[in-house]
């Protein structure tokens, strides 16, 4: 928000060194899904809100929703209802025709002689009775054999209706007594004028949907300090739809490849499946994220190509960085190089590891200041895949040579340094004795040799955290990853700050290296979310590749999130890119779980089992040959066979309830279409969703 009294956090916000020009197109547009309308279409911001928004299961997409009855309807074959109804025509026809002839006698025009007098036989008036009287015989048959012939029915199948969860147009949300656009919030707090100006902006065009959400989430501020009322208001009534901008001045994306409903914070991200399998309420609805469900987590699994990136990584980024830009969540993803998640224009930090640059550095430690900790998110990062490693030593050892070097220097030792004194390098251990004798820093004096004498002890692990280290102690990432404080590092600890950060990793030539940072900033994020002490923002931390990232300590990690109003998305090629022992409890950590069309059948068994069983009714049919007795009745069932080609048959059918897979690991395996996804479903306040086949193209 902007230093107008609301939210002045923009000096403590790392920001690019000069904004990156927005492009006119999106680049690479052919590897990522078209806007969903063109710029300065579509509904304007009162309209927009206007539109309602029934409360519904999670993943539902409540933009202009219509819920539907929790059961289908019997439904008649649309061949059954036409023969009805023809039918029930011709009958109507031909009793008409028999009353109009006389051939039933004349006692259905009695009513007209009794209601009539006498003096009207043989005039105009009698005429006209006459006609109306037949008018209403006309329509009462009209009306019996229509019902008996079902013609309302039949009218209603041949025109059908919208689908459910489409909006066929922008109806008023049901119950609302007051108009969302004119700002009734403000107009009941006596801000009349600011609510007025506001209310303005919208019914011109000059405010989107991100200003207005930011500008009621500054106003949420505002009711929780009433210190703020006075800045605020004076804010609004100067800049209008502009007020209480984001630090970085952005109030919109350069582009949106996504369907976003911010009033809600949900992104669009397919139509459910209209098949049988799928709940009839759920069936061609739309399907929608939200930090509701993300706060759970959400794995994705699907080999390269099945849309990862396109159709889910990018959507939920970019619904968070517009979220970002309102001022409520703070955004992380992280991908390899080149990964098309938006323009460098669409975030606020973009660190390019390897690349000389890159504006931002990034900080090592995740903003530690404390040994103990820094030691235990690198040694995550640095061992944490290694089988049979202890990463508890590791963060021992670590610690043991970051405490004193800190002690003495009054910070943190770089790449090259930490790796001279896992290696036992002579000069530096002198160097940085000396430094603690002369600062009389006796404790740590003596970790620093109880470092010295475990490194020679059979199984200690500084020989492989050197090892480690000098993955990043390469001529490639020269200058990054810098503790002296000439650099701009990005550190985990800006988690409080409505920050859009994207961050590149040398996946091509360094993979051994990308894949330790990424447990590194796995965990610096599961720590630093955990620990904040402003919880108001959504914190999300985005991979697009999460392959070899997990760890015991990082899983354990992921599952304290959800109390801490935060979340990750981890993508996987297969679940055989995470170590065995994981597989089954990465599964149960996570809330969330996709499955893209083109998973193997290996893969397909962890869902299926994850998913579980469910009890459906099955009908076993079973055809009997009728023989007859009577010669006639078998010269008929002979006559059939000769014409039909098939002998004269009954069906037994037999009805049971059975508890079978909700999805099979074949059905994942074969039975999802190209462009498809299964996903489940759960939010932070437990309710779930059973898994939907989503058509991700729509």
């Amino acid at each position: 928000m902007d230093a107008d009294g609301i939210h002045d956090t923009s000096h403590r916000v790392p920001r690019p060194a000069a904004p990156p020009p927005r492009p006119a197109s999106p680049p690479s547009a052919a590897f990522i899904p078209p806007p969903s309308r063109a710029p300065g279409s579509g509904p304007t911001v009162a309209e927009w809100l206007r539109v309602s928004r029934p409360n519904a299961e999670a993943g539902v997409w409540r933009y202009g929703y219509v819920p539907r009855a929790a059961e289908e309807p019997e439904m008649t074959p649309t061949r059954q209802l036409v023969t009805g109804a023809s039918l029930s025509l011709l009958a109507g026809l031909m009793l008409w025709s028999l009353l109009w002839n006389g051939y039933l006698g004349s006692f259905w025009i009695w009513p007209l002689l009794m209601f009539t007098p006498d003096s009207w036989r043989g005039t105009t008036s009698f005429v006209v009775a006459g006609w109306i009287w037949y008018c209403i015989v006309g329509g009462g048959l009209i009306f019996g054999f229509g019902r008996l012939g079902r013609w309302p029915e039949l009218l209603r199948r041949i025109v059908r209706r919208p689908a459910a969860g489409t909006v066929a147009a922008l109806p008023a949300a049901p119950g609302e007594t007051e108009d969302p656009a004119g700002w009734p919030q403000l107009r009941n707090a006596g801000l009349g004028e600011a609510a007025e100006h506001l209310a303005r902006e919208a019914e011109a065009g000059r405010m989107n949907d991100v200003d207005y959400v930011r500008i009621r989430r500054a106003w949420e501020s505002v009711r929780a300090d009433s210190s703020r009322l006075r800045p605020f208001d004076a804010s609004v009534r100067d800049k209008g739809a502009g007020a209480c901008l984001h630090p970085s001045g952005a109030r919109d994306l350069p582009v949106r490849a996504a369907r976003h409903d911010l009033l809600v914070r949900q992104v669009f991200l397919g139509t459910v499946d209209s098949g049988a399998r799928t709940p009839y309420p759920r069936r061609g609805t739309g399907f929608a994220l939200d930090p509701s469900v993300l706060g759970t987590s959400l794995l994705a699994v699907g080999p390269s190509g099945a849309g990862k990136t396109g159709r889910l990584v990018r959507p939920v980024v970019e619904s968070l960085a517009l979220q970002a830009l309102a001022g409520q969540a703070a955004v992380i993803t992280v991908a390899s190089a080149g990964a098309q998640l938006g323009p460098d224009a669409a975030f606020d930090v973009v660190v390019r590891i390897g690349d000389p640059a890159s504006v931002h550095d990034l900080d090592l430690y995740g903003g530690a200041t404390d040994a103990d900790e820094a030691g235990v998110l690198l040694g995550e990062a640095l061992v944490g895949d290694i089988p049979g490693m202890d990463v508890r030593r590791a963060a021992t050892a670590l610690a043991q040579l970051l405490g004193p070097f800190r002690a003495a220097y009054g910070r943190f030792p770089g790449v090259p340094e930490l790796r001279e004194l896992l290696e036992q390098v002579q000069a530096p251990l002198d160097a940085l004795r000396q430094a603690l004798e002369e600062a009389g820093q006796q404790a740590m004096l003596r970790e620093l040799d109880a470092r010295v004498r475990q490194q020679s002890v059979l199984g200690d692990p500084g020989h492989v955290l050197a090892d480690r280290v000098a993955l990043l102690d390469r001529p490639a990432f020269a200058g990054f990853f810098d503790t002296s404080g000439q650099g701009r590092p990005f550190s985990m600890a800006a988690l409080e700050h409505p920050l859009r950060v994207r961050i590149d990793l040398p996946e091509r030539g360094h993979a051994d290296a990308s894949r330790m940072l990424a447990r590194l900033l796995l965990a610096q994020f599961t720590t630093a979310a955990a620990v904040r002490t402003d919880r108001s923002l959504f914190a999300f931390l985005a991979f697009d590749d999460a392959s070899h990232t997990l760890t015991a300590g990082t899983l354990r990690g992921v599952q304290r999130l959800r109390s801490a109003n935060a979340g990750v998305l981890l993508t996987l090629r297969t679940l055989d890119d995470v170590p065995e022992v994981l597989r089954t409890p990465l599964l149960g950590a996570v809330g969330c779980r996709m499955a893209f069309a083109g998973v193997t059948t290996w893969d397909g068994k962890r869902f299926a089992e994850a998913w579980g069983t469910e009890w459906v009714e099955t009908r076993d049919v079973t055809h009997r040959t009728v023989f007859a007795d009577q010669p006639l009745t078998r010269a008929i069932h002979s006559f059939r066979k000769l014409v039909t080609g098939k002998a004269v048959t009954t069906d037994a059918v037999t009805v049971r309830q059975v508890e079978r897979e909700r999805w099979s690991a074949s059905d994942l395996a074969h039975a999802v279409p190209p462009g498809h996804a299964v996903l489940s479903l759960a939010s932070v306040s437990g309710e779930r969703a059973a898994p939907l086949l989503v058509n991700l193209t729509t």
